[in-house]
């Protein structure tokens, strides 16, 4: 099926509110079918009753009060229009913004290795922002305009055919000037959206590795990389300016004053001559003033409407990414937990594979860990498991289940994880905790809290569990994010809980918590650990060595320390790291 246009797609959007749409633009040529009668009044007291020499004032006063009263009906009903036009505006992008946040939850993770978050915060922020205002000018500006201008060229057809004929001239003149402008204007315009998105990818970067950026001194690097992107925006948005200075106010102003001068010179002899009343004359010269006024408001928006259009198409592009819709998981019967891969492999890029005929088997109750060098496959294969990505050959089973003909929510649904570096979202602990899931009582939170030797640390502090921690939680230590990252897990009573080098950044100490909850959480539960300290997973069931994305041994510790190869070198080099750091402690004491 082809693709829509942007503009029949944003039509779309504004569909859905037609009959708001619609009452809007009655109500809006009521407004400016009342503006437009005042010239006709005037020329009409001029025409009839001051230039005739009439002494009965009464019709004069009858006549301005209606002038009166419907200057009060145009502004009743400029407001009216102008308020549900723009309150439609903003419902139409925030049902865009709604339907781009929800699709941004289905599409794949690939997407997200691939792109900047400050790009996607862009998309959602500042282009669906953008698009606002392509929808609330259009409806407040172009409609309205238009509006006015066919009711002008109306009002001039009816005073004098010739005087109409003349200014024929003028919307074949500007709309030539309108393409023009549109041409050079837009391909600025779209450099100027792209460095954008590109500062907001750097700024959001810069902050997240601040103290990177600092430790290494590369703060004038950072400002020189962000000054060349900055740069190359002001250049564009200058010449954008250029263009929209020559072919937007100064010349509808010259061509209005031009074309006015020579109206009074031609018309106006011929006024003096009686060729045309004076009232009519005067009528037109109004009308004439007028109909500048919506021009120039469509080419001061012209720039809004080039800059939404293309941040639309951007928009666009994400919902028209192929996603996975969320579907529900609340019935879904809890599994054994019996995990087996077949044959697996599996590559990020095509031709490039990460995992090799993978197979391995996990049963319910049992701990296997996967140990190897970075880049082994270790994530790769917990990435699958959790259906992040769909491996390229082989299969991935649960309970004897292809996971692929299972939705993602239902697979999830019975699955803890716990990473390396713990996230905690901006709200209180017991929130961290239970992310607001209802079936998770504050007994529970506290309970899961006890289990994982976080409680003590918890209770001293000044809210308890209640506590606020800021996004990320950078006011505990990494020990106790890791904790209560634990307990997250364990709240959901996960029949599978996968562990991803989750001790490798915490103390001696809080490792020791862990490992004791640990023992008690994992028994009847299948649990698969990357583990970076070999020392955490001496009791595991089985322990998979990878390299290079296969696995080249498995065992248990035993089995493999007698084996003498990669994992007996691998734990020997740990334990001497670990001894050649105490020697000195022992040394100064002696």
């Amino acid at each position: 099926m082809p693709k829509q246009s942007t503009a029949r797609r944003l039509f779309g959007y504004a569909l859905v509110y037609k009959f708001r749409i619609i009452g809007a633009l009655l109500i809006l040529c009521c407004a400016v079918g009342a503006e437009l009668g005042g010239p006709f009044i005037i020329k009409t007291i001029i025409d009839r009753h001051l230039s005739a020499g009439g002494k009965d004032l009464l019709p004069v006063l009858g006549l301005l009060a209606l002038y009166m009263g419907l200057l009060l009906v145009a502004s009743i009903g400029n407001f009216s229009q102008a308020y549900m036009l723009q309150s439609t505006a903003l419902q139409i992008i925030k049902n865009m913004r709604m339907d781009l946040m929800g699709h941004i939850h289905r599409i794949p993770l690939r997407y997200f290795d691939n792109t900047p978050i400050g790009q996607i915060v862009s998309r959602i922020a500042n282009d669906t922002e953008a698009v606002r205002d392509l929808f609330m000018s259009f409806m407040a500006t172009f409609v309205v305009s238009f509006v006015q201008l066919i009711g002008i060229f109306t009002a001039l057809f009816l005073l004098d055919m010739r005087l109409a004929m003349f200014c024929l001239l003028l919307p074949p003149l500007f709309a030539l000037i309108m393409v023009i402008h549109l041409k050079y204007s837009k391909k600025y315009i779209t450099i100027m959206r792209a460095r954008l998105s590109d500062m907001n990818a750097m700024i959001n970067e810069s902050i997240v590795v601040m103290q990177i950026i600092q430790a290494f001194r590369r703060e004038k690097v950072t400002l020189d990389e962000f000054e060349v992107l900055n740069e190359d925006r002001y250049v564009n948005q200058i010449k954008q300016f250029r263009v929209f200075s020559l072919s937007s106010r100064n010349i509808v102003g010259t061509i209005g004053s031009l074309l006015t001068a020579m109206v009074i010179w031609y018309f106006g002899r011929a006024s003096l001559e009686t060729a045309i009343l004076f009232g009519v004359f005067y009528a037109f010269i109004d009308y004439l003033g007028r109909i500048f006024q919506p021009i120039i408001g469509i080419f001061d928006q012209l720039t809004n409407a080039q800059r939404a259009f293309v941040s639309a198409e951007k928009v666009f592009a994400i919902l028209d990414m192929e996603g996975m819709d969320v579907e529900p998981a609340k019935h879904v019967k809890r599994p054994d937990g019996v995990v087996k891969f077949d044959n697996v492999t599996f590559a990020y890029k095509a031709g490039e594979d990460v995992l090799k005929h993978i197979s391995f088997e996990a049963r319910r109750g049992e701990t296997v860990a996967l140990v190897g060098h970075t880049g082994s496959g270790k994530s790769s294969i917990l990435n699958l498991l959790l259906g992040f990505y769909e491996p390229d050959k082989g299969a991935i089973t649960i309970d004897g289940r292809d996971i692929s003909t299972i939705s993602k929510q239902a697979l999830r649904k019975h699955m803890g994880i716990v990473l390396q570096d713990p996230y905690l979202f901006a709200g209180d602990i017991k929130f961290n905790v239970s992310l607001y899931n209802k079936d998770i009582s504050i007994e529970r939170v506290k309970s899961v809290l006890k289990d994982v030797g976080a409680a003590p640390f918890i209770e001293q502090l000044p809210g308890g569990y209640d506590e606020l921690v800021v996004e990320r939680g950078s006011t505990l230590s990494s020990g106790q994010r890791q904790l209560i990252s634990f307990a997250r897990a364990l709240a959901y009573d996960p029949s599978i809980l996968i562990l991803d080098e989750a001790t490798a950044s915490i103390d001696s100490e809080t490792e020791g918590l862990i490992q004791q909850a640990l023992r008690v959480v994992s028994e009847g539960r299948t649990t698969l650990v990357i583990a970076h300290r070999l020392s955490t997973i001496r009791d595991a069931d089985q322990i998979l060595v990878l390299h290079r994305g296969e696995i080249v041994e498995r065992g248990n510790h035993d089995s493999l320390m007698a084996l003498g190869g990669r994992y007996y070198k691998m734990y020997q080099l740990q334990k001497g790291e670990k001894a050649s750091v105490e020697i000195p402690a022992v040394t100064k004491e002696a």
